[in-house]
């Protein structure tokens, strides 16, 4: 009897399509049953080779030895998954497996992972593809249903082997061409580069901002007030107010417009993690993980996706969705609502995947049973998904104008006149711990109040006051503004078909963000992203093609037309050799004092007692700049091994200062208890320096070696 082998990208995942396919039997590495082999990759389990597999040359790096351009590509299992391959070598292998099933996520990247594998264990078998958005058994059995052969996704497989291969070479070549050049590790990457300028400039554009301060005058008029545009003189402001309340103020025209927000969309994962962001404080990773983890428990919809739409075929499921939402959300009882579906279907613009949301298995799952933080997303995801399908907010602003003094002052209101989806986004915000970041809009910034006037109408010698007021630099970037700025980044340069638009994936935003906060390059404070000393630096010394977003926006249009067979691979390959030797010919040398831009100044600890100079903290010890002294304290100094006590830069500080440091449990190797005590430096000038404890008894100080 021949068998299917299924290739999953998870385990979770193979498990999840084992169960709906009916094979059950547990094997070492795959599950079996029903005419079929449902095994799994563990995400990248082959990859592109390291360049020093390409010679000996490329060894250590040099920039004698750059550009590395491989002629015949080659590849390596992870080193830890060496097990998992062989096991999926073996099984395509296997006599009795007629053909090959792809079930790797439907994308570019997880087209990637199975053909890696697929090539690299020399398998010849028939290839179809699965291809899904949800892992309902439903969906899993309409996807088997209707298989495609794998060679449909050639040029899929091409347009992710180009972006594999064309980030290896600009990441790798310019990654080793400023790293020698500067003599430090400065990590290079066509979607990280631009995304650390983007936090660079809005650093620099809150340290050069210069605060400007302005007035408002401000009539009172039948309680209300009406404003004055802005005045930079405090002068001119006190002027207007002392005319304004010796004349008489008039309205000179009140203007009604009936406005509409419509709903919000359905999340896209980067949405999904900018609100989960806003709301919660989590990291784009985080929510990544999160919204997988639920993906894997069946309870959401895929979450790698850059769609906000359903496809026109969903109707009846997002209607059944709602409906089930509303009666199991909490917030939503007592709630008027109708669910509207059909805006949220467009085909058109699914490219991989729908929208995220629920799925059905919500009816069956016990939200309560859920860790907080994923129980935190799935609610998220259901109230978005009901906002999406409600009524759109409607109300009525008003705005009156008013002249007094000869100047014009403006008093503005708003009536509600249909809550819409805005009273479900109110009892869903209700319904959190607490406060968040709101977000600005036009009807955020009116007051409920309307201006009672009527055109014409006057007012003798009213009321007035000066407000002082400042402008307000920039605000740091947090993930998710940082997100939505990756997202829109080169997108007028993108070709609207392009499969990727902004920098990055969805799926590879956070891990972006992760990989400079690791590197050193940014760091966080609270939920503020701010570049470090380095990352500043290293955007200084890049050209602009690695740091503006227009590679990428190239890219992808290039990527596109490959994916669509319009585009030949081996063109785009040779633009990106071309442009890496152009590069690293432009980089022959550096001056002296450039070759110094990145070296790190060691933190001062104090000053030398013998000489003076700065005393520096390394990783073994604290130890005098001047070159000529000896002075040189120990971080593992048995004084502070044997009385259990981590020789801190804040003791050595200490000690430095006052020659003495007081310490909080301190062991005694004579009574092997614990006490606070002060150490006193006691150095005699020699190779070693010494300690002791001096110990307080009836005013006096005895010294104990």
């Amino acid at each position: 009897m021949s068998e299917t082998l299924v290739i999953a990208e998870k385990p979770s995942v193979a498990a999840t399509i084992a169960a709906a396919l009916g094979a059950t039997e547990k094997k070492d590495g795959y599950i079996k049953g029903n005419g079929y082999l449902v095994s799994w990759c563990v995400g990248h389990l082959v990859q592109l080779t390291e360049a020093a597999a390409y010679g000996e040359q490329y060894k250590k790096w040099s920039y004698d030895s750059l550009p590395i351009l491989p002629q015949e590509w080659q590849y390596t299992v992870a080193a830890d998954k060496g097990k998992q391959f062989k096991i999926l070598k073996d099984l395509m292998h296997r006599a009795d497996v007629s053909e090959v099933v792809n079930a790797c996520d439907a994308g570019r990247e997880g087209e990637l992972i199975f053909r890696f594998v697929y090539e690299v264990a020399g398998c010849k078998k028939p290839m179809r593809r699965l291809w899904i958005s949800s892992m309902e058994e439903s969906a899993i059995k309409a996807g088997f249903a209707s298989l495609k052969d794998g060679k449909v996704y050639d040029s899929l497989y091409s347009s992710a082997l180009c972006r594999a291969k064309a980030d290896w070479i600009v990441g790798i070549n310019m990654t080793r061409l400023f790293s020698c050049l500067y003599g430090k590790t400065l990590n290079v990457g066509r979607v990280q580069t631009p995304t650390l300028k983007m936090l660079v400039d809005r650093d620099a554009a809150i340290t050069t901002f210069r605060k400007e301060k302005y007035y408002h005058v401000r009539l009172s008029l039948s309680g209300v007030e009406a404003a004055s545009a802005k005045i930079h003189a405090a002068e001119d402001a006190a002027a207007l107010k002392a005319a304004c309340e010796a004349s008489q103020a008039a309205c000179v025209s009140i203007i009604h417009e009936k406005k509409t927000i419509a709903p919000p969309k359905l999340f896209d994962l980067t949405s999904l993690q900018r609100e989960a962001n806003r709301i919660y404080g989590y990291t784009a990773k985080q929510t990544l993980d999160l919204a997988q983890a639920l993906y894997e428990k069946k309870l959401l919809t895929y979450p790698r996706t850059d769609s906000s739409y359903l496809t026109d075929d969903m109707g009846d499921t997002a209607a059944g969705i709602a409906t089930l939402l509303g009666g199991t959300l909490p917030f939503m009882q007592g709630a008027a609502f109708t669910p509207e579906i059909s805006r949220l279907l467009d085909s058109k613009k699914v490219s991989d995947h729908h929208a995220i949301i629920p799925t059905m298995e919500l009816e069956k799952a016990d939200l309560a049973a859920l860790p907080e933080s994923e129980r935190n997303i799935l609610v998220l995801v259901g109230a978005r998904l009901l906002m999406a399908c409600a009524e759109p907010h409607i109300f009525e602003a008003v705005t009156a104008v008013l002249s007094c003094a000869g100047q014009e002052f403006t008093a503005k209101g708003k009536t509600v006149l249909a809550a819409g989806w805005k009273d479900l986004e109110r009892r869903f915000m209700a319904t959190l711990k607490k406060k968040t970041d709101t977000e600005d809009d036009e009807e955020n910034a009116l007051s409920l109040d309307v201006p009672p006037f009527t055109e014409g109408q006057t007012f003798d010698n009213p009321q007035a006051a000066v407000t002082e007021h400042f402008t307000t630099p920039p605000k740091p970037h947090n993930e998710a503004s940082l997100l939505s700025a990756m997202e829109r980044a080169g997108n007028e340069e993108t070709d609207p078909d392009a499969e990727r638009r902004g920098l990055g994936t969805p799926a590879t935003r956070a891990a972006i963000i992760e990989k400079l906060v690791k590197g050193g390059f940014v760091e966080r404070k609270g939920k503020q992203l701010i570049p470090t000393k380095s990352g500043t630096e290293l955007v200084c010394v890049l050209p602009d093609v690695l740091t503006s977003p227009k590679l990428t926006a190239d890219w992808e249009n290039n990527l596109t037309q490959i994916a669509k067979g319009q585009a030949d691979p081996d063109s785009f390959m040779t633009g990106i050799a071309e442009m890496t030797q152009g590069l690293v010919k432009t980089y022959p040398f550096l001056s002296d004092k450039e070759k110094e831009r990145f070296k790190e100044e060691k933190p001062v600890i104090g000053k030398c007692p013998r000489c003076g100079a700065n005393v520096h903290e390394s990783k073994k010890n604290y130890y005098c700049s001047n070159r000529v002294c000896a002075f040189t304290m120990w971080k593992n100094d048995r004084f502070f091994e044997e009385r259990k006590v981590a020789f801190s830069p804040k003791i050595a500080a200490a000690l430095l200062k006052d020659g003495k440091a007081k310490v909080k449990k301190l062991y005694s190797p004579k009574t092997g208890k614990t006490y606070d005590g002060t150490i006193l430096l006691a150095d005699t000038g020699g190779k070693y320096v010494n300690y002791r404890i001096a110990i307080q008894r009836d005013r006096e100080v005895t010294q104990q070696a």
